[in-house]
């Protein structure tokens, strides 16, 4: 009779795995062929993979026929992989994004089953997969999610070593940390090395920095790490370091990029944001803790290690110059995982708030993502380019922000126009965010005589028609965010 109640049992968890499987997947590939590619983040990824791909180079970044040296090669790989089985369409952009978030969800299920058991493993793997953050970028193009992954996989075999002394698991945990350095740079590295000396140092246990398996593990990181980033080296020299470390690294966080972000709430406010809708509760049950129990320090390990993973992320980032929403992301694995354990208790509430957060974020995908994402990308607009435009046509843009996803959708190359003073001033130079300026320029007093000319301008037009520009310019169309203009001849 217990064999029977132990198989029923074994079935029922088996049914309700294959359905929290099927839904999580509709959660994240519904609706993504909808979702256009869009400036002035995203394009930069999908336009660097799309010239990779299309120049046969899998090493060297480039964008605008011009070598990029913002991140390192691994996202740009998923892109490539993606285009290369599929096809350079909406869709194909988003696969790799939609299986790593996908991928982040099961390894909350399977830490969660580590520290606790199966249904608080679903329990974590449910809020995570349904806070507002991470869907958002489980659907965008961009870098976060794979290092929010590769971070999450490290530390998750961290612990496992630690706990069962497996080296196996810290080798695995060093792969994955090549990978993050492989994705986002040194961080990928530094940040789960941050968090694993600070829970050494909490547990007292020293003695695991001089282990063997930890240095042989970090010389297979180094290894793995150095076969792209050597051969980068050895192809652009200097011009690799200096722009990569410098300008994309050390700039970063000497130098903040947009100094409104730079406040000391500022992560505070992303995190309830980025959480949601399980900030709320969490914050609840802190406020409620505190009044009951007081203030003290987590007892057990496993909370130990989850508590040293969100406050150093935040940290972390909060003494960083340059803010941006989706730094503190790998805060959401551990307040996952934190919050699991008391949401268990109330289980029709994590049931209901799973149903009604994933019909709304599909049902918006529908009515607000999709039409905002076509609102921020060029792809409606292409074919009134090319219906305006020659092989021999000169594109240039004026007057807006320059159009990346124009040159995606299209092919073309595109101008950006500026008076000869400006555009010197913006030119890339050495550890300045001028440096990121690698689209193509153009002087106001260079602009030929003798050719068929477009230029592009924002949804008013008001640069062009201000008469700043040499010669008349007629409106020849307008479609979303942009206005079309050719020159008159008289």
């Amino acid at each position: 009779m217990n064999n029977m109640k132990q198989q029923i049992h074994r079935i029922f968890q088996h049914h309700i795995l294959l359905v929290s499987g099927i839904w999580c997947f509709l959660l994240y590939f519904t609706g993504i062929w909808l979702l256009a590619v869009t400036d002035p983040v995203e394009v930069n990824y999908a336009e660097t993979a799309k010239e990779m791909l299309l120049s046969g180079d899998w090493v060297s970044p480039r964008i605008y026929g011009n070598y990029w040296y913002d991140k390192p090669a691994f996202f740009y790989w998923q892109l490539l992989a993606a285009f290369k089985l599929f096809g350079i369409h909406d869709f194909s952009a988003r696969i790799f994004p939609a299986l790593t978030a996908l991928t982040g969800v099961f390894v909350a299920y399977k830490f969660g089953c580590y520290l606790h058991d199966i249904k608080t493993g679903l329990v974590g793997a449910f809020i995570l997969a349904t806070s507002l953050e991470y869907w958002y970028l489980g659907h965008a193009i961009v870098t976060d999610m794979t290092l929010f992954v590769s971070t999450s996989v490290c530390l998750f075999f961290f612990y496992i070593y630690y706990e069962e002394d497996k080296p196996l698991y810290l080798y695995g945990a060093f792969v994955s940390a090549a990978i993050g350095v492989l994705t986002k740079g040194p961080v990928g590295f530094v940040l789960p090395g941050l968090i694993i000396l600070i829970f050494l140092l909490w547990e007292r246990k020293p003695s695991y920095f001089i282990r063997w398996h930890l240095w042989s593990g970090l010389l297979l990181c180094i290894i793995l790490v150095l076969l792209w980033y050597v051969p980068m080296y050895n192809l652009h020299g200097t011009a690799f370091t200096e722009t990569f470390l410098g300008t994309h690294n050390l700039l970063r966080a000497t130098v903040p990029e947009h100094p409104q972000n730079n406040v000391i709430y500022y992560y505070a406010v992303v995190w309830i944001g980025g959480f949601f809708p399980w900030s709320l509760w969490a914050l609840y049950e802190m406020i409620k803790s505190v009044k009951h129990k007081g203030l003290h320090l987590p007892r057990q390990s496993r909370e130990r290690f989850l508590w040293v993973w969100l406050a150093v992320v935040f940290v972390f980032y909060q003494g960083m110059a340059s803010k941006y929403l989706t730094y503190t992301f790998p805060m959401l694995m551990p307040s996952a995982l934190l919050l699991a354990p008391y949401a268990i208790k109330r289980e029709r509430v994590v049931r209901n708030t799973v149903i009604l957060i994933s019909l709304l974020f599909i049902t918006g995908l529908f009515i607000c993502i999709a039409p905002l994402t076509h609102r921020y990308s060029a792809e409606d607009q292409v074919p009134l380019l090319q219906s305006l435009t020659t092989e021999d046509t000169l594109i240039l843009s004026y007057g807006m922000r320059y159009p990346a996803s124009i040159v995606y959708y299209s092919g073309h190359r595109v101008e950006r126009l500026e008076t000869r003073e400006t555009v010197e001033t913006e030119r890339p130079q050495e550890m300045t965010w001028k440096d990121t300026n690698v689209m193509p320029f153009r002087a106001i007093e260079d602009i030929p005589d003798n050719r068929d000319i477009l230029i592009i301008s924002d949804e008013t037009g008001d640069a062009v028609k201000s008469g700043e520009l040499p010669g008349k310019w007629k409106e020849v169309g307008r479609q979303g965010r942009f206005t079309f203009f050719k020159r008159i001849h008289t």
